[in-house]
């Protein structure tokens, strides 16, 4: 049978992951699709090679509670030791304003966390999800992961957003299907106060905006107005439902709904970066 591009993709990262796999290795495991097919790999690598794999989970307040209900499930599907590391990233005082460079400080945080844990289990390979798509657009994060000496395979191997989510669903990962959960930080302009309480009406809000439409979605709040992103495709359901999403929605506390005809996109908030 011919050898198409796909597969010398495929192999390029089995190989990738094969080098690392010659020692414990260390994980970043959020449980989203990035290393979730991460996770898959290093575990069939340990088992090959006599090795252990820790994923290690943040316990994060600035992550959705339901994100750690969804690690620990990955986790028991595709191996390895599982870690929960608890930490609360608004202790650090730099953070609590929403910088624009909050991602780099977060990661510096978590990802020196994540060293400590490899020191102290003896695993030389630590790596992160990280994926081709991610170097070309705004996240500063990156930078703390490569200041720290992070690996991250799938960047390595050229791998895309959509690649990671064909391989991962040829494997039969539940995770090829999950919207991705990012950082509830992402859902206020940067500058604006985070705050917890605030936070949290965001995440019941989202839960509504899921349960209501499905697919990806974003709650993101503008001082008194709040903005809901939704697949294009689900933009006319939402204003069939606005008068459902808006009693909701204000229970919940907010003001102003308003719907983004744009629809979903990631990074909304950094149009104005300058990268």
């Amino acid at each position: 049978m011919r050898e198409t591009e796909w597969d010398r993709k495929k192999q390029r990262l089995l190989s990738v992951m094969e080098k690392y796999g010659q020692q414990d290795v260390c994980l970043a495991f959020s449980g989203g699709v990035d290393s979730s097919l991460l996770l898959k790999l290093a575990v069939e690598c340990g088992e090959k090679n006599g090795r252990r794999v820790y994923a290690v989970t943040f316990d994060s307040r600035l992550h959705p509670a339901c994100d750690l209900d969804n690690a620990r499930k990955v986790a028991a599907e595709l191996g390895g030791i599982h870690l929960v590391e608890t930490i609360d990233e608004l202790e650090m005082e730099e953070i609590r304003n929403n910088p624009t460079d909050r991602c780099y400080l977060c990661k510096k945080q978590l990802f020196g966390r994540l060293l400590e844990t490899a020191a102290e289990k003896g695993a030389s390979a630590v790596m992160e999800g990280t994926n081709e798509d991610d170097l070309h657009v705004y996240r500063p994060g990156i930078r703390a992961v490569r200041e720290l000496g992070v690996k991250s395979p799938l960047a390595e191997a050229g791998f895309t957003k959509e690649e990671v989510k064909r391989m991962a669903a040829e494997y039969g990962i539940s995770a090829a299907r999950r919207p991705s959960t990012p950082c509830m930080a992402t859902r206020l302009p940067y500058g604006a106060s985070l705050d917890y309480e605030v936070l949290a009406r965001i995440e019941k809000g989202e839960a509504v905006l899921r349960e209501l439409l499905g697919g990806n979605v974003r709650l993101r709040l503008h001082g008194d107005v709040v903005r809901i992103e939704a697949d294009r495709e689900k933009l006319i359901r939402a204003v069939s439902l606005g008068p459902e999403l808006t009693e909701r929605l204000k229970k919940l506390g907010f003001v102003y709904i308003t719907l983004d005809l744009e629809g979903f996109r990631s990074g909304s908030m950094d149009v104005k970066i300058k990268k």
